[in-house]
C-alpha cells in the first residue's frame, strides 16, 4: 500500500490498483472493519471448491472501489446531476461498510443459523452493518475525521445507512430522501440497488467469486458503467438507465447470477456441508460465549445483540468448536470432525412442486416426519427411520426479485433521445427469454451412512415425492425403479420436452409437432 496524493492504493486481484480515500483507509485500519479478514465469502464452498478461500475484507474494498468508479462517470458524463464530493464519500463508505454486519460463514449465519436459533427475531445482516457502522465511528472516534473530509453529521451518516440498507422508490418521502433530495434518488441505486437489483455489490461477487471458483464470468461492469445514464422517470425519480442495446447483457447478467448460485452457492455438496455446520453451532450455540458491553456474556446466536461481542465473532468459531475439549460441546465438535474428515451426510435427492410454496420451519418439520412414514410396500421393512434421520433443503432460485422480471424494473434509453426513459418488455427483445423467473428445488439429505439404510431412505424419498405429487427425481427411475411406474403423471411426462412427442395432459392429446 502506498501513498499517492493523500489517497492509498491497494493492488487487487480482480479491479488492479485501486485508489481510495483517506477517510476509508481509516475505517479500514480499525478492529470492525478487520474482522472481516476473517469472514469467508462463500462460506461452506471453501469445502468444495479449494479456491474459494477469499473473505468480505477484499470483497468491501472491491465494491467501495466500484461505487466510486461509478458515481465518478456519472459526474463526468453529467455534470448537471450536481454529485458533490460529498456525495461520492458517502456513496464509497456506503460500499465499504455494507457487509459489516456478515457473522461467521457469512449467509449461512443469518440465513441458515440464526433463523433456527432465534425463529422468533427478524434479523438480516443488513441492520447490523448499520449497528456495527455506529458502533465503528464511535469507538474509533472518527466523527471529527468524517467532518473533517467534509461530511455532515448526522446528516451523511443517515444517507450512508439508508444506501446499505437499500431504499425503494415507494419508500421516498415528502421532499427529501433521508439528507438527499428527491432528484438524488440514484444514489441509493448504486451500491444496494432494491429498484432493480442492479449494483456495484453485484458487479464485485460475479466477478471475484467467479475468478476464485475458476467459473467463468460473462458479464462486463466496465461496459455498463459506460452506458450508464440517469434520467427522470415516469416515477418522478432520477434512475441509473442503460442503453438500449445493453438490454440482452442485462438479461444474461440476471441468468449468469441465477447459474452462479446454481453451480457454487447452491451445489448439494456445498449446502450439505452448510446444514451440517449450521447443526453443529446449534448444538454449540448456547456453550460458545463472548464477552460483550459492559462484561456481560453472550451465546453465539445472542452476540448480534451487542456490536463489542459480534465483533469477536468471526469464523474462527468453527476451530474453536473443532478443537475444544469441553464435554457439552462433543457433539457439535463430532459433526465438524465429521465435515474435515469427509464423512457427509449424504444427498437423496432433489424434487420440485409445480409452484414455489411459502415454506416455515413447522413446514419443513411436518415433510421430516412425512417422510419417515413415507414407507413404499416394496422398501425394506426391518429398516426403521426416523423424523430426525432426514434434512430438508428448500432452495430457491431467481433472476434477484423472486417472481418478479428484474428488466421490468430497467428503464433504457436510445441513441436517438438521450434524455428520455423507456421501458423494453420481454416480447421486444426475444422469443428465446425465460417464461418464469423463479423455480423452488426441494433437497433432501439423510444423516444415516449405512448403506442398507440409505437404499431404504431413497425409497422413502420416491414415495415421499409421489404423495407430495412433487416432480419425479432426476434418478427415481434407478434408485426406485419399482416406485416411478406407480405414478401416471410421471409416466405420462416423460415425452414433455421431446422435439417429437405426443403428450396427454387433462385427458386431451396433444398435436405430435416436429421442430426440424
Amino acid at each position: 500500500m502506498t501513498a499517492v496524493e493523500g489517497k492509498r492504493v491497494f493492488n487487487d486481484p480482480i479491479h488492479g490498483h485501486v485508489e481510495l480515500h483517506p477517510l476509508l483507509v481509516k475505517m479500514i485500519n480499525t478492529p470492525q472493519f478487520n474482522r472481516l479478514r476473517y469472514i469467508k465469502q462463500m462460506a461452506g464452498a471453501y469445502f468444495v471448491f479449494p479456491g474459494a478461500c477469499h473473505n468480505r475484507f477484499e470483497h468491501s474494498i472491491g465494491v467501495a472501489h466500484l461505487a466510486g468508479e461509478l458515481i465518478h462517470t456519472l459526474q463526468q458524463n453529467q455534470p448537471e446531476l450536481g454529485i458533490t464530493e460529498r456525495d461520492k464519500l458517502c456513496v464509497q463508505i456506503a460500499g465499504l461498510c455494507h457487509d459489516l454486519g456478515h457473522g461467521p460463514f457469512s449467509h449461512l449465519f443469518d440465513q441458515m443459523f440464526i433463523p433456527k436459533a432465534r425463529p422468533n427475531i427478524k434479523w438480516e445482516h443488513e441492520e447490523n452493518s448499520v449497528k456495527m457502522l455506529d458502533y465503528m465511528v464511535r469507538q474509533n472516534q472518527l466523527e471529527p475525521v468524517m467532518e473533517e473530509y467534509g461530511l455532515k453529521l448526522p446528516e451523511d451518516m443517515e444517507v450512508i445507512k439508508e444506501m446499505i440498507r437499500g431504499k425503494k422508490p415507494e419508500d421516498r418521502g415528502e421532499g427529501s430522501n433521508e439528507g438527499r433530495p428527491q432528484d438524488k434518488f440514484f444514489l441509493y441505486e448504486i451500491v444496494a440497488n432494491k429498484t432493480n437489483g442492479i449494483d456495484v455489490d453485484k458487479f464485485d461477487y460475479f466477478a471475484r467469486d467467479c475468478h476464485h471458483l475458476g467459473i467463468q464470468n460473462h458479464f462486463d461492469h466496465l461496459r455498463f458503467f459506460r452506458s450508464a445514464r440517469v434520467i427522470k422517470c415516469p416515477d418522478g425519480l432520477m434512475h441509473i438507465c442503460s442503453r438500449d442495446k445493453e438490454v440482452h447483457n442485462l438479461y444474461a447478467m440476471f441468468y449468469a447470477r441465477c447459474s452462479f448460485h446454481r453451480k457454487a452457492c447452491q451445489h448439494k455438496t456445498n449446502k450439505l456441508i452448510e446444514t451440517m455446520i449450521t447443526d453443529a453451532f446449534l448444538k454449540a450455540d448456547k456453550h460458545i460465549m463472548t464477552e460483550g458491553s459492559g462484561g456481560e456474556s453472550y451465546c453465539l446466536s445472542e452476540a448480534i445483540d451487542d456490536m463489542q461481542a459480534y465483533t469477536k465473532l468471526t469464523d474462527n468459531v468453527f476451530e474453536q468448536i473443532l478443537h475444544s475439549s469441553t464435554p457439552e460441546l462433543d457433539e457439535a465438535r463430532n459433526i465438524l470432525d465429521n465435515i474435515v474428515r469427509r464423512r457427509l451426510y449424504k444427498c437423496l435427492g432433489q424434487t420440485q412442486p409445480d409452484t414455489p410454496l411459502s415454506v416455515t420451519q413447522d413446514m419443513i418439520e411436518k415433510w421430516e416426519a412425512e417422510l419417515a412414514e413415507a414407507i413404499p410396500l416394496s422398501g425394506s421393512q426391518d429398516v426403521c427411520l426416523q423424523p430426525e434421520d432426514f434434512i430438508i433443503n428448500v432452495i430457491d432460485m431467481d433472476y434477484g426479485m423472486k417472481k418478479k422480471n428484474p428488466i421490468n424494473n430497467v428503464r433504457f434509453y436510445c441513441k436517438d433521445d438521450i434524455t428520455t426513459a423507456v421501458q423494453i418488455r420481454k416480447n421486444q427483445v426475444s422469443k428465446l427469454l425465460p417464461e418464469q423467473f423463479a423455480e423452488q428445488l426441494i433437497r433432501v439429505y439423510c444423516k444415516k451412512r449405512d448403506r442398507k439404510i440409505l437404499e431404504a431412505a431413497k425409497k422413502h424419498f420416491v414415495q415421499w415425492c409421489i404423495n407430495m405429487n412433487f416432480s419425479k427425481p432426476q434418478d427415481g427411475d434407478i434408485i426406485a425403479p419399482e416406485l416411478t411406474p406407480l405414478k401416471l403423471e410421471w409416466k405420462e411426462n416423460n415425452d414433455d420436452d421431446d422435439d417429437v412427442g405426443a403428450v396427454k395432459k387433462n385427458g386431451k392429446e396433444k398435436a405430435r409437432v416436429k421442430l426440424f
